[in-house]
């Protein structure tokens, strides 16, 4: 037998002690895990997302090009629709956003009768040239956003949004 004998108080004191430890990490264990486990989870498929245009049928006249891709939000998987407007510029396909840089809307390509040649976004009376450029005396402050393309087996691969390069 020791020599070193515990009070009552001290066996108390360990005791709560260890029951708090035991109770935090349990309050904390779940919190820890809902913050690094996204992080450790495997993500599937690519930057880009395949559409059903084929690269051949592009032609110089801008097309809508709608595209859907699941969206993870946590614990929750839903499609998501998005749409470009695609072209043809010599040898380079050029994607556009259709969100407009004033307010979000969605512009359209020939979608005003007195510009017939230019994106127009009917919220606000606001314009782009087909390079995606903003008209100047027109609502937006900025040029469209331009989507990242690639071509693969004849299809055309639609990827993230950047700054427009053509501008």
């Amino acid at each position: 037998m020791s020599n070193n004998r515990v009070s009552r108080r001290q066996f108390l004191n360990y005791t709560l002690t260890g029951v708090g430890g035991f109770m935090a990490a349990g309050m904390l264990m779940p919190m820890l895990r809902f913050a690094v486990d996204p992080v450790l989870q495997k993500h599937e498929g690519g930057d880009y997302i395949p559409t059903d245009l084929k690269v051949a049928d592009i032609t110089e006249e801008p097309t809508r090009v709608d595209f859907t891709f699941e969206q993870v939000d946590a614990w929750y998987t839903s499609d998501v629709t998005n749409s470009a407007w695609v072209y043809r510029d010599g040898d380079q396909i050029v994607a556009l956003s259709p969100v407009c840089k004033h307010l979000g809307c969605t512009v359209n390509w020939a979608g005003s009768e007195e510009h017939p040649h230019e994106f127009y976004c009917p919220c606000h009376g606001g314009r782009y040239e087909k390079n995606g450029q903003n008209v100047k005396g027109t609502p937006p402050l900025g040029p469209l956003d331009e989507y990242q393309v690639k071509e693969q087996d004849g299809l055309l691969y639609i990827g993230q949004t950047r700054p427009n390069t053509l501008v």
